[in-house]
């Protein structure tokens, strides 16, 4: 996740530009974005990593927009927000076996964390990243649980509330993988229902298999069932839920 979304103070570019992101169209909502300001190609960046995220595709042209947005940074917090989506473009083609960056993303987000003061608007989404390797990379749940507070404490100060609905989902993911099974349907719910509120409909269908995963029938075939539709609306995207949204008959044909 990067972002905060939109509201309805935000102006018609911005507006346009997360209704496209929020459907999966990464590429034509960086198209709308002019990188001739550090901002716009920051945030075009931005758009252009997430996808990759998502589709486990475009990594060349989220290369190409990530050093213009380098090139670009001029003070500390532009260049520590580069080297934020530095960090986690480098843990995106980690975790998907593209080529591993562990080391490149690890020295990213050092990097970043220099550069973005404590209290600075981009330092929660830094600290969820940092989360992610500790999960994802590192395998230190301790680790990654006191990052994704803090990320969840300064998406909330902030009010932040697509960044706090990753918070809710990688806390309840932990607490699920330690049987804390209250704790972890509260915090998928709560994702789940931040997601539905902005229209974040690609992050959507996954919220709604992790809650799933907390439930029982018929309740847990509902939410899969919503995020199998979700999942063919937006022609196969999040690439990497496909495995979790395979039909029950299809499952039972390879069991």
């Amino acid at each position: 996740m990067s972002g905060d979304g939109t509201t309805a103070e935000d102006d018609p570019l911005q507006t346009a530009v997360w209704r496209l992101r929020s459907r999966a169209c990464w590429v034509d909502a960086a198209a709308l974005l002019t990188p001739a300001t550090p901002q716009a190609a920051l945030q075009r960046a931005s758009l252009l990593v997430e996808r990759c995220l998502y589709t486990e595709a475009g990594w060349e042209d989220a290369e190409d927009a990530l050093r213009t947005a380098e090139a670009l940074a001029h003070t500390d917090d532009e260049r520590g927000a580069a080297a934020c989506e530095r960090g986690y473009l480098a843990y995106a083609a980690t975790l998907f076996q593209v080529r591993d960056r562990a080391d490149e993303a690890r020295a990213a987000l050092g990097r970043a964390a220099a550069l973005i003061a404590p209290g600075a608007l981009g330092r929660p989404l830094l600290d969820f990243r940092r989360g992610l390797i500790a999960e994802n990379l590192t395998r230190s749940p301790q680790a990654a649980r006191a990052a994704y507070r803090r990320a969840h404490a300064g998406a909330t100060a902030h009010a932040d509330p697509l960044l706090l609905s990753a918070t809710w989902r990688h806390l309840a993911g932990l607490a699920l993988r330690e049987g804390e099974l209250t704790e972890a349907r509260h915090g998928f719910a709560e994702s789940l229902r931040i997601r539905e509120e902005l229209g974040y409909m690609v992050g959507t269908a996954p919220a709604l298999v992790s809650l799933a995963d907390t439930e029982t029938e018929p309740e847990a075939g509902r939410l899969r069932e919503e995020a199998r539709r979700l999942f063919r609306l937006l022609g196969g995207v999040p690439t990497w839920l496909a495995h979790r949204l395979a039909p029950p008959e299809e499952d039972a044909a390879t069991a």
